[in-house]
């Protein structure tokens, strides 16, 4: 790798993603991302034949293999106030999740 994720980048990313780490936390974080995109360039400088395809999946998934798709259908749950009642806040009927607090982006 050319360039690694220096501490302002990786506060600024942070600062993106509205995380908050202890400063220790943070260097630890920024060190093992930097060793994941290392490892990354380790993998894309072997040498592969042009001849090999690209792939996503270990195990090419054909036609003759791959299940056909399933039709969609609805199943409701059979007591839905018991998933309700898990739920922190509700109102209506409805989940209610805190709001994502954030600045505005630059």
């Amino acid at each position: 790798m050319t360039e690694a994720i220096s501490p302002e980048i990786f506060d600024h990313i942070a600062k993106l993603a509205a995380l908050e780490s202890a400063s220790s936390e943070a260097e630890y974080l920024r060190r093992q991302l930097n060793n994941q995109l290392n490892s990354i360039q380790e993998l894309v400088n072997i040498p592969v034949d042009a001849s090999v395809e690209t792939t996503s999946h270990g195990v090419p998934f054909t036609a003759r293999i791959t299940p056909g798709l399933r039709a969609d259908e609805w199943e409701p749950h059979p007591d839905p106030q018991e998933i309700l009642g898990q739920a922190p806040r509700v109102e209506d009927g409805y989940i209610i999740v805190p709001d994502i607090l954030h600045e505005e982006l630059e």
